[in-house]
């Protein structure tokens, strides 16, 4: 079940809606955790049984942390083995396939027999809980939070439907005293419905209606230079759309139900390095990859070299985290080797001046990076930057033309309008009168609900179409 689907919406949603406002606040945290589990079921019921015994893992070896006392040899074992159990589940689901390929692949070019394995199903959303419950067993460790006593309440942590497919990130400690005392208001209830409807048309109206772009200039054997160029800025458009989208969606319900969830982005578009770039882009991914993955390695503390190679393998795991496939490695390489240079030229990650030359350069470096992230195969994506700097021309193909429409151009122009008023604003501090902006804020509703209704008719009148994140 996704949030872009009209039984989520008219059916799932007032349900569970309606169910837990209809329950005492001490038991809520059961009407969540069965609502996530079978809004999580209605993918595949087998892998629930997964999902559980993760949730059930990771609780005991919270305990058993604690039991040993913080800083004790003891303690050490006991996250040695929660987070090798979770990663082990994790490298098995998500990296298996991945391995076997390229094995056979060695073993092919020397003359081998292939191994032959089962194909294995990624499970939804393991890449997100997995994060969370590594988390929740390092921060017991290090004295962060204190383990639950109530299993109820962090495996409805664990299952909290609307950030369980593509996040945000989210930390046990951040939440733990929103699980014990929140609170429920029809100001925090409709901030959540308006954050909903937001992304709800981020996804739907823009997001989808670029998505032809992308998929078109991508699925061309041989796209000239106009193609590529409208293919990577669409996807570069489709991608933050989509998943911030999805974040906003998230955000929104977990208001609904009384939780406020980290937000997860900041503008990106509009940053000036790459540095800034990771600090407003994918928030909780960057933040849970500083805190749990480049600080241990050391992070900046062992000198210059050691920094470097941290950068780097910090990005090269974090591109792998986004997926099983060569070009995402490529793409963690291409992020840590631009974010070693700028530290290198002691680049700032927030400018306080803006300069348009550095904001055109970063931004033409994250779209060379999403062409990784795109493409299929290592060959697609340098098929690809061929296509960009070919300079055969102007002009689209006609193979191009054949597949895209000018209301899908024309919403690629409004979404990069919207990308840059909202992030100059930001940007540059535009002040406004207050008195206009609590007129704007008032109006918001009253604009975006036949908005938000328009956009259900499209949906409605469209195929199915899923969120980019949900195959990591």
């Amino acid at each position: 079940m996704v949030f872009s689907s009209n039984i989520f919406l008219f059916l799932f949603l007032p349900a569970f809606l309606g169910l837990y406002y209809l329950t005492p606040f001490r038991h809520r945290s059961w009407v969540i955790l069965l609502g996530s589990y079978s809004f999580y079921a209605w993918w595949r019921v087998d892998f629930l049984l997964l999902f559980v015994a993760v949730t059930l893992w990771n609780y005991l070896i919270g305990l058993g942390i604690h039991r040993a006392g913080l800083g004790t040899a003891r303690a050490r074992k006991w996250v040695g083995i929660g987070v090798a159990g979770n990663l082990a589940t994790l490298g098995y689901f998500k990296y298996a396939n991945f391995g076997v390929d390229s094995l056979n692949e060695i073993f092919l070019s020397l003359g081998y027999q292939p191994l032959d394995l089962a194909h294995i199903i990624l499970p939804i959303g393991i890449s997100f809980y997995i994060f969370q419950a590594i988390s929740y067993v390092v921060d017991v460790y290090r004295g962060d939070t204190e383990p639950t006593r109530r299993f109820v309440d962090f495996a409805a942590f664990i299952a909290l439907f609307p950030q369980l497919i593509a996040g945000p990130v989210l930390r046990y400690k951040d939440l733990a005293d929103q699980f014990t005392y929140r609170t429920h208001t029809l100001d925090k209830f409709g901030e959540g419905a308006v954050r909903f409807m937001q992304g709800f048309v981020k996804k739907v109206f823009i997001a989808d209606s670029i998505a032809p772009l992308a998929d078109g200039a991508f699925g061309l054997a041989d796209p000239s230079t106009a193609d590529a160029w409208l293919g990577i800025l669409a996807y570069t458009a489709q991608l933050y759309f989509d998943f911030s989208g999805y974040s906003d969606m998230a955000i929104g319900l977990g208001l609904m139900m009384g939780f406020r969830f980290p937000e997860n982005f900041n503008q990106p578009y509009i940053s000036q390095s790459i540095t800034e770039f990771w600090r407003r882009w994918h928030i909780s991914l960057s933040s849970w990859l500083r805190d749990y993955l480049y600080i241990p390695l050391g992070g900046n503390r062992n000198g210059t070299v050691s920094t470097y190679r941290n950068l780097l393998l910090t990005m090269l795991l974090g591109g792998l985290w986004h997926g099983a496939n060569w070009t995402f490695l490529l793409w963690g390489a291409w992020h840590g080797g631009l974010l070693a240079v700028e530290r290198a030229l002691g680049v700032s990650g927030s400018a306080r001046q803006f300069r348009v030359s550095r904001w055109v350069m970063t931004f033409v470096f994250i779209m060379l990076g999403w062409v990784t992230f795109r493409a299929a195969s290592i060959d697609e994506a340098f098929g690809f930057y061929q296509a960009l700097f070919s300079f055969d021309g102007l002009g689209l193909s006609a193979a191009y033309m054949q597949d895209i429409r000018g209301l899908n151009v024309a919403i690629l122009v409004l979404a990069y309008a919207v990308v840059l008023v909202m992030g100059l604003r930001d940007r540059l501090q535009w002040s406004f009168d207050t008195a206009i902006v609590c007129r704007l804020r008032a109006a918001l509703p009253v604009v975006l609900v036949p908005v938000f209704l328009l956009t259900v008719l499209k949906l409605s009148a469209e195929s199915f179409s899923p969120f980019l994140y949900f195959q990591f």
